[in-house]
């Protein structure tokens, strides 16, 4: 059973496990104290839920335009850069009177950054790995972001009812500069993955031959949709109860924590493939009870219960990695890293819409349904193409996969 004892002393996974966890628990500050902010501005649950998730719909732009520099840019100049980047543009954010449009650009531009820096940091993760430490590692860094979410929500709600919602936007700033600096003088000088000019064409091209195989393709959509849509129903926590979203978050948090240590840690190899699919349709089943509108105890009980169903994400990158060739390792998870938070702008979007018509509570209850229904679908798939290729005629070949990752 492998140990998180020996994945600490790999050199370099602790300041890069730091340099995350600091920069979620930023994103988690800033994030709660600018849907506050917004919220008290506007009213609107839209504009409320797009200030929190709202820079993920940056990302798809990234996604098709700068994936091809993760794998071509030194990695501790990289990181350190975009964390720099992510301090300056929060702390315009809490500038007194900036009109909400350019609030929304700042973000945008913050997107833009962070589908980037996703593959910077995944493909790190992925070279500093054996491959068989690969879904420990991403557990733990999982596990960190649910530990700084919980603590992240947590101290924002108190802040911003001890500071205020700028304050506390403030407070995020300051912790993307403690990544900035965890990243310079905690990683070390590494040089690029991949030789060769980052350009638009070349993202495009990249992007193309991943998403050629039926199998990553499949992979692609159970990271991206399920659980962008599951990210809509908490967008909506804000507006379906100001005084407790820090508490709901916390309880979402708590829950992907439980869901990672478990499956990270004590599932055994042979029954990954099994639960995948299932554990997913945990994450949004739970949900449906929010049409009752149920009272606090039971609606915190099934934002955690829901929260562990996030774990299947784990199962299906280690899918993706045995997939993809080493040399596109940065690039692929980072397309699965952008794609996955656009589709959670997307959604942060719909479900907006969906409680201006409605309520937040049925908004939420609508994309938990349709999430569940993407699961089944995707699950039936993977087992008609397992059905059909495991009724290969003997001797027959399979048909070459031109990217089949090398095995020692």
């Amino acid at each position: 059973m492998p140990r998180y004892r020996a994945l600490f002393r790999t050199p370099e996974f602790t300041p890069l496990f730091l340099t995350g966890a600091a920069h979620t628990a930023a994103q988690t500050v800033a994030g709660l104290g600018l849907a506050t902010l917004v919220f008290r501005a506007t009213g609107s649950p839209l504009l409320s839920a797009l200030a929190l998730f709202g820079p993920s719909l940056a990302q798809l732009v990234g996604a098709t335009t700068l994936l091809s520099a993760t794998d071509r840019l030194p990695p501790r100049a990289a990181l350190t850069g975009i964390a720099l980047f992510f301090a300056l543009g929060t702390a315009v954010l809490a500038v007194p009177g900036l009109p909400t449009w350019a609030a929304f650009t700042v973000l945008l531009a913050e997107g833009l950054a962070a589908s980037l820096g996703a593959g910077v940091r995944h493909g790190l993760l992925n070279e500093i790995l054996a491959r068989e430490d690969f879904l420990l590692g991403r557990s733990v860094t999982n596990m960190a972001a649910g530990a700084c979410q919980i603590a992240g929500f947590a101290a924002g709600g108190l802040l911003i009812a001890l500071l205020s919602p700028r304050g506390t936007v403030l407070v995020g700033a300051g912790c993307y500069l403690a990544a900035a600096l965890l990243a310079r003088f905690g990683l070390g000088a590494r040089p690029p993955r991949a030789a060769g000019r980052a350009s638009v064409a070349e993202t495009w091209r990249t992007n193309r031959r991943l998403w050629s195989s039926p199998a990553r393709r499949r992979c692609y959509l159970a990271l991206w949709v399920p659980n962008g849509l599951v990210v809509g129903c908490e967008s909506l926590f804000v507006p379906y109860d100001p005084g407790r979203a820090g508490l709901l978050f916390a309880c979402a948090a708590l829950g992907m924590l439980a869901g990672d240590t478990a499956v990270g840690r004590f599932v055994p190899a042979r029954l990954r493939a099994r639960i995948r699919f299932p554990l997913q349709a945990l994450l949004a089943a739970p949900f449906l009870v929010f049409v009752l509108d149920p009272p606090l105890p039971l609606a915190l009980f099934a934002v955690a219960l829901a929260a562990v169903g996030y774990a299947a994400s784990l199962l299906h990158q280690e899918r993706l990695t045995a997939l993809v060739p080493e040399e596109l390792g940065g690039h692929a998870l980072g397309l699965h890293s952008s794609g996955m938070v656009a589709l959670q702008g997307v959604s942060a979007a719909l479900a907006g819409t969906l409680a201006e018509y409605t309520s937040a509570g049925t908004g939420m209850a609508l994309l938990a349904l349709v999430s569940l229904a993407v699961t089944c679908a995707l699950a039936r798939a993977e087992t008609r193409a397992v059905g059909s290729t495991s009724a290969t005629p003997t001797g027959a070949r399979p048909s070459p996969r031109r990217d089949r990752r090398r095995t020692a």
